[in-house]
């Protein structure tokens, strides 16, 4: 086991500042706009799963609040430690919400009658 004197593991706390308030204004907008039924233009067509995608995306935000937090209180190392593998649970949810989202698009699309075409 690698022991740490002195601190100093978690950095400097005003870079974990910055990545908390760039992912926050990169990351909560959209998910939170969708939530409330907003649906962006480019995602019309795959409406069946945006819910889905939302809440995944809000994992990833979770993951760095979860991460970014502890380093920022200057928690102990193990603290930290417990934090980092909350947030592999949370890189675990979202990995199962997007592929829930893409499954329920892909049974919409097929649900949905195709037309021939008159040539």
């Amino acid at each position: 086991m690698i022991a740490y004197e002195g601190g100093g593991v978690n950095g400097d706390p005003l870079y974990h500042w910055i990545a908390l308030a760039v992912s926050t204004v990169l990351m909560l907008p959209v998910p939170v706009a969708i939530l409330a039924g907003w649906t962006p233009p480019w995602m019309r067509k795959r409406q069946a799963g945006m819910r889905l995608r939302a809440y995944g995306i809000l994992c990833f935000y979770a993951i760095m609040l979860v991460n970014g937090i502890p380093r920022i209180a200057d928690a102990s190392f193990e603290t930290v430690m417990v934090c980092m593998n909350v947030g592999l649970g949370f890189t675990a949810v979202a990995g199962v919400l997007f592929l829930l989202s893409a499954r329920k698009d892909s049974v919409a699309r097929a649900a949905v009658p195709v037309e021939p075409r008159e040539s």
